[in-house]
């Protein structure tokens, strides 16, 4: 099977992007430009021990995703404690609501967001009592 072991997310400012996953979902960053040799940031996204992966910021080789088209390329879901302040978080920090919360009946909170880079995003809270 092909494991998702890592991902990428394009960025044009990456002091703003850094910052905006900082906040959201408390990320650390480690700098890989140097192994890169392009401004590229490894992304913490938790600890060890817990279940999911890490990735990177890399600097946007071409134009941002122009509002409102269609998905081209993947969407990366955050599994989060509390979606409410989560999105209150995302806001606050200049991202967008894309898709607003949803339930999926009997198991999660979900919903999309652009963050400040022009990437849609998701947020999922799960919740066996969703509606």
């Amino acid at each position: 099977m092909g494991r998702l072991v890592h991902f990428e997310i394009h960025v044009t400012d990456m002091d703003r992007a850094k910052k905006f996953y900082e906040e959201v979902f408390g990320w650390t960053f480690e700098d890989w430009s140097d192994y890169a040799g392009m401004p590229y940031f490894g992304a913490v996204t938790g600890d060890a021990s817990e279940h999911g992966i890490d990735g990177a910021l890399m600097q946007r080789k071409g134009a941002s995703p122009e509002p409102g088209q269609p998905m081209n390329g993947f969407s990366c879901t955050m599994n989060v404690e509390d979606y409410d302040s989560t999105e209150a978080k995302i806001l606050e920090n200049g991202g967008k609501v894309a898709l607003p919360k949803y339930a999926l009946p009997g198991m999660a909170w979900q919903g999309y967001y652009v963050d400040t880079e022009g990437n849609v995003i998701g947020i999922h809270q799960p919740d066996e009592n969703a509606k």
